[in-house]
């Protein structure tokens, strides 16, 4: 059962960003695992029936090819997933909450149908409307763009700048809210992510095409 999450999760992540090392996680690893790991389960399992079920991210970097060789994610992020790359997002840090849904992840194909989407007339005009919508429920808009618009694409197109996107999310941050160890913490996860699903839901679409 979900009851919260313990402020000493926030006080674990904000020591880990001064000591991020082996040393430092051996001897905190039972802070981890019961104020961090267990209550993002929990939180996870609280929202399974309404979105599904949800997995816990792996608490250490992949450096193979970082040149930041830190070997702890100062975030413990969890995800549920609506089609590959496509989802919800929530994450525990030293600042507080963070929640996001939206696409992700962009392999070419992913990003050939997003677009394809985008230009579409009426698919482009329900993504402008959705976006207007999560945008003035206090979101903020994201994802990774081009600088400049994509090959082929015309300078006077009406969504140039949608068509630029190759990942598209919205997101709120709740920096150390006075409910977050407390069980209204699932709430407002539950609330956040209702108020992107329209936008989560189309982008699922959208993605999954042809599959």
């Amino acid at each position: 059962m979900f009851t919260g999450i313990p402020t000493a999760a926030l006080d674990f992540y904000e020591d880990l960003e001064a000591d991020n090392s082996k040393s430092f996680w051996t001897a905190h690893k039972s802070v981890y695992d019961d104020s961090v790991r267990a209550p993002m389960t929990a939180l996870l399992a609280e929202l399974e029936s309404e979105f599904g079920a949800g997995k816990v991210f792996r608490p250490y970097r992949d450096v193979r090819f970082s040149k930041d060789k830190t070997p702890y994610k100062t975030h413990q992020g969890g995800f549920v997933e609506t089609r590959p790359g496509v989802g919800y997002y929530v994450q525990i840090d030293a600042a507080g909450l963070f929640v996001a849904g939206g696409f992700y992840s962009h392999t070419p194909l992913q990003v050939g149908r997003f677009r394809d989407a985008v230009d579409d007339d009426r698919k482009g005009r329900e993504l402008v409307r959705l976006v207007k919508k999560v945008r003035s429920a206090g979101f903020e808009i994201g994802g990774d763009t081009l600088k400049t618009r994509p090959r082929g694409v015309a300078e006077d197109h009406p969504r140039l700048d949608l068509m630029r996107h190759k990942s598209l999310t919205a997101s709120r941050s709740y920096l150390s809210p006075d409910w977050i160890e407390t069980p209204r913490a699932a709430d407002e996860v539950r609330t956040a992510w209702r108020s992107m699903r329209p936008l989560v839901e189309w982008l699922t679409t959208v993605i999954g095409a042809g599959e």
